[in-house]
């Protein structure tokens, strides 16, 4: 369903349009990694440590060379002399990063570390041949517990001197200990949170297409960042950047994880060349929980300070994470945002952050949907102790605190500029959908009942479209057939944030098309101009503009061919359902197509633009609210209820704004109920298939209401970005709900994940 614009044509933002993909991905037609069959293809497979630390001293490949359709094993002498240069584009050339040999060199740093590359003609092959590679490993003394990393007297990089990585210290924790000695309230807890993955749909995997005739290397990848996959690879190798083409098509989910090129990717870069055939590798799930990176596994000591109405005085957060062995990118930046969000959406007059980054001998950190999603949990948890302790509802305390739009602009005390946001109007929405009042009478009563039902709220503001660097520009072409048909061109390509249809909406909107004229091209580094791809809650504010930049240029060019054959004035022109007529004349046109039949120009009817984001940040923030039963007797957390009340600007799409929030809300749910990437003490996972890591489904996530407050940000269209919300607000929100359920016997929540078995310990102890 669509509305009319002011000049006649369809505005279809803003509609519920149905997704364009979904035709080709429903029905089976999707073109994933796996799906590429090329003639002569290869298949690859990885030897992996089973030892989280040790020494390597042999590796003998002569067994697997021997097997019948074995053509290649790789080692770190075979590929790694190979390496030019690795960085990534994103985080530049100058930024400090942990050395990442592609094969494991002397040593291996954790359980799953790839140590060989086989390369054989089936995948089957491949596999049976990684099992007769013999490794003589010389078991060394691993650092697991990344609490106990920064003394231990084993180092996992000998070469860097120390197991922290890095640290930061924006003002010292003394500097408040006036403001928290006189405060009337402080509340200070310090809270952990458990490694968990993204876990995708489809694991990583590229295929590497090398042609020895003409010297080009395209690459299949399964990835968020196509420009970023060719221009490491060119990096990598040594190769022109035009010789390195990446197509992406289809990419089953990424959140974060297929941002950046890991050590798995260079190896197939750095072999494909090599073997004379093309080579495919694609992850299965089990590697995919055993070396695609971990997220989350963190905790910090925070401390808050009230007065003795409950306005918060000062806010301060010592945060350290665990990185693992190889963490993509250095990861400082992403540690530092903790600090700088903390203070969130509130009031918070005085605030400052520590944090501290190490090295462990697990898998290493890779980027997830919110990087920096602990600064709300922290932040939340705390606020709900707080409010326990003041004998205030935690509604109430919130209510206190929290910015409204009439204080816009409001600078917090780390630096963070916001504007453009709601943060009360959403939370006062989210109680009301909620109908908070009723609840807690509901809940009084099943109390009374040997039930008990809790209610967890949180409120989180984050930037998308950070204006810097590469991140904060965006290109388009638009070109119009001699058939009619409009194609529209954009860096990024399918992740399942539904970018190919808001992309047709607004290029739709923008030239006053039809919208089943238009189609898009994404994810061809050969078409399309850089971009920086699918993260950081860019891509719907940075597309627009792009769209609408290049728009802008193809319109003058419509409407003065328009004007010239109509014999009118170019201001007499509208151009709506594909076609340019004459205002007072709507009969008298003609049609997009009949017009590129007529733009013989040298330009035709195509243009290319590119935006540059104005606005260093975009801010969007919304409130979670999660109610619950919990079992006391078996531990057991049923969710009843989960409302997101969302504040990201106008809508392109209501449908892919609601799928977004929707997919990021389950993910922080499975953060606190069931996932958990865990270790035993020497260093093996313990969950590297689904049987052990457990994921929710539908039977254990509720139907998600949504509230929608639109408030316009400076950036094209008003809108912002929706992508990382859900991940970021969910987590919280439940923690707290089953907090508020088992406040009667005293609980405090700390640690998690909350599965059965630690509820019951919560309630034993």
């Amino acid at each position: 369903m669509t509305e009319r614009a002011a000049d006649g044509g369809a505005r279809y933002a803003g509609a519920r349009v149905h997704r364009v993909e979904d035709d080709r991905l429903l029905t089976g037609r999707g073109t994933f990694v796996d799906d590429v069959s090329l003639p002569g293809m290869l298949h690859a497979c990885f030897v992996r440590s089973p030892i989280a630390r040790a020494a390597i001293q042999r590796i003998d490949t002569s067994a697997a060379l021997a097997l019948p359709g074995v053509r290649f094993v790789f080692t770190a002498a075979d590929l790694n002399p190979g390496v030019r240069e690795q960085w990534h584009t994103t985080i530049g050339k100058e930024m400090p990063e942990t050395p990442r040999p592609p094969l494991a060199e002397g040593e291996v740093r954790f359980v799953g570390d790839p140590v060989a590359l086989v390369v054989a003609e089936s995948r089957y092959l491949a596999e049976d041949a990684a099992e007769l590679v013999e490794v003589d490993y010389e078991p060394l003394p691993a650092v697991v517990d990344y609490t106990e990393a920064e003394h231990a007297k084993a180092l996992v990089h000998e070469s860097h001197g120390s197991n922290v990585i890095a640290q930061l210290t924006t003002v010292p924790a003394s500097a408040f200990d006036e403001v928290f000695a006189s405060a009337a309230h402080v509340a200070s807890e310090t809270i952990y949170q458990q490694a968990y993955a993204p876990v995708p749909i489809e694991g990583r995997g590229l295929v590497v297409d090398y042609s020895s005739v003409t010297g080009d290397l395209t690459i299949h990848a399964s990835t968020q960042t196509p420009h970023e996959v060719r221009l490491f690879c060119s990096r990598l190798l040594g190769m022109p950047e035009e010789r390195v083409r990446v197509v992406t098509r289809d990419t089953g989910g990424g959140f974060g994880q297929k941002v950046m090129v890991q050590r798995d990717e260079m190896c197939l870069m750095l072999a494909g060349p090599v073997v004379g055939a093309p080579l495919k590798w694609v992850e299965d799930r089990r590697e995919n929980l055993l070396a695609a990176g971990k997220s989350r596994q963190e905790h910090a000591a925070v401390k808050m300070a009230f007065d003795a109405d409950g306005a918060i005085q000062a806010a301060y957060i010592d945060f350290v994470q665990d990185c693992g062995a190889y963490p993509t990118p250095w990861p400082l930046f992403p540690a530092a945002a903790v600090g700088t969000f903390f203070p969130g959406p509130y009031r918070v007059p005085r605030g400052g952050f520590a944090v501290k980054t190490l090295y462990t001998n697990t898998v290493g950190r890779a980027p997830y949907r919110g990087p920096w999603q602990f600064e709300s949990l922290a932040r939340e948890v705390l606020l709900d102790i707080a409010a326990r302790q003041m004998h205030v509802d935690p509604a109430e305390l919130r209510r206190r605190n929290l910015l409204r739009r009439d204080e816009l602009p409001y600078k917090n005390p780390n630096g963070m500029n916001y504007d453009n946001i709601s943060p009360l109007e959403t939370f006062e929405q989210a109680l009301a959908m909620l109908d908070y009042a009723k609840f807690r009478a509901e809940q009084a009563e099943a109390r009374s009942a040997g039930r008990y039902l809790g209610v967890g709220l949180a409120n989180y503001v984050e930037a998308s479209t950070p204006g810097y660097g590469v991140y904060g520009t965006e290109p388009a072409t638009i070109r119009i057939a001699p058939t009619g048909r409009i194609t529209v061109y954009v860096a990024g390509g399918s992740s399942g944030n539904s970018i190919e249809t808001t992309v047709v909406q607004l290029t739709a909107d923008a030239l006053g098309a039809k919208i089943e004229d238009v189609d898009t091209v994404q994810g061809d580094t050969a078409v399309t101009g850089f971009g920086a791809g699918t993260a950081g809650s860019r891509s719907g504010s940075m597309t627009a503009g792009a769209v609408r930049e290049t728009a802008a240029v193809l319109r003058e060019r419509i409407l003065a061919i328009a004007a010239h054959e109509l014999g009118v004035a170019i201001e007499d022109i509208e151009l709506a359902d594909s076609r340019a007529s004459v205002r007072a004349k709507p009969a008298v046109g003609v049609s997009f197509k009949d017009l590129a039949a007529l733009a013989d120009a040298p330009a035709g009817l195509e243009a290319s633009a590119r935006y540059t984001a104005n606005s260093p940040s975009i801010w969007v923030n919304a409130t979670h609210v999660c109610t619950c039963e919990v079992d006391v007797a078996t531990g057991r957390v049923q969710l009843l209820r989960y409302i997101v009340s969302e504040d990201c600007g106008p809508m392109i799409n209501p449908n892919v704004v609601e799928g977004q929030i929707a997919g990021g809300t389950v993910q922080g749910i499975g953060g606190v109920l069931f996932e958990h990437l865990a270790y035993d003490d020497d260093g093996n996972p313990v969950a590297t298939t689904f049987m052990d890591y457990l994921l929710p489904t539908a039977a254990e996530v509720p139907a998600i209401e949504f509230g929608h407050i639109e408030t316009p940000s400076p950036g094209p269209g008003g809108y912002k970005g929706v992508g990382e919300g859900g991940a970021i607000g969910a987590p919280p929100a439940v923690v707290n709900a089953v907090a508020d359920a088992l406040s009667p016997f005293g609980v405090k929540i700390t640690r998690l994940p909350l599965g059965p078995s630690q509820i019951v310990a919560l309630l034993d102890r």
